[in-house]
């Protein structure tokens, strides 16, 4: 069996993850179904996404109206509270470093960095946002994490990079380094946030009534290192109704780094 939280999981989160997972296990337990006693940190996304045995795991926007759309079961979402949106929805904000330009498509040439080609929010939502504006980011340094992309800016080996407004709260937090060496310069469009899967087939609701459970009894120093104020639905339609921009392999310039 497999659990995996992965999106948001760092070094300084990774007790309140596998606190949350302990009461949603201990909730899942309660009620008569089984469930792995500790969280995955080591499968692949798309591989614990499709995982025949998958009891609870993470999936972004990108591949849940892609890869993962008639594969998985969707079960819910988190909400974390993010100001002025619907909740369980997020947006990316555009960095770059502090001091340099502010208007985005002085961006179009210059190094653009992303966490990754199955990130929406990373590369998908940005490539939308400059679309929207008649460019596309072609030069490109992949970094394997949000929080790697804002060092990559911070550092001066990429220029510009979209940063959920997730991750960029705990940039905020846990790298404040790399934060203040950044400036923000605008905003992609807000689309629903991670979705929260089971294994094709499996019935969600057993695992709702865990994850209500887990939350309300989380205890308060873990619920806000996460910053989850509580867990929504949102119909699939919402996230396919996005567009998917081509990926990097078709739209990058060689990355000479």
């Amino acid at each position: 069996m497999i659990a995996a939280l992965p999106m948001y999981d760092r070094p300084e989160n990774a007790a309140a993850h596998d606190a949350l997972w302990a009461a949603i296990r201990d909730a899942i337990h309660a009620a008569g179904h089984p469930a792995p006693a500790t969280l995955n940190r080591d499968i692949g996304l798309l591989e614990g996404g499709t995982a025949p045995d998958l009891i609870l795991g993470q999936a972004c926007n990108l591949p849940m109206r892609t890869s993962l759309r008639d594969r998985v079961t969707y079960v819910a979402t988190f909400d974390y509270g993010l100001p002025d949106l619907i909740p369980g929805y997020y947006h990316s904000l555009f960095v770059t470093r502090a001091g340099d330009a502010t208007d985005l498509p002085t961006y179009a040439s210059r190094r653009f960095a992303y966490n990754g080609d199955d990130s929406h929010s990373g590369w998908a939502s940005a490539q939308l946002a400059a679309n929207a504006l008649g460019f596309r980011f072609t030069n490109t340094h992949a970094t394997g994490a949000h929080r790697f992309s804002a060092q990559a800016v911070a550092t001066g080996r990429a220029d510009i990079a979209a940063i959920d407004a997730i991750s960029w709260r705990a940039i905020t937090r846990w790298q404040p380094d790399d934060a203040r060496a950044l400036q923000i310069i605008g905003l992609t469009a807000a689309t629903p946030g991670q979705a929260l899967i089971t294994r094709k087939g499996a019935d969600p609701a057993p695992l709702r009534a865990a994850l209500r459970t887990a939350l309300a009894t989380l205890a308060p120093q873990h619920r806000a290192t996460l910053g989850i104020l509580g867990l929504t639905q949102i119909p699939l339609a919402a996230h396919l109704e996005i567009a998917t921009p081509p990926g990097p392999e078709i739209l990058a310039e060689p990355d000479m780094a």
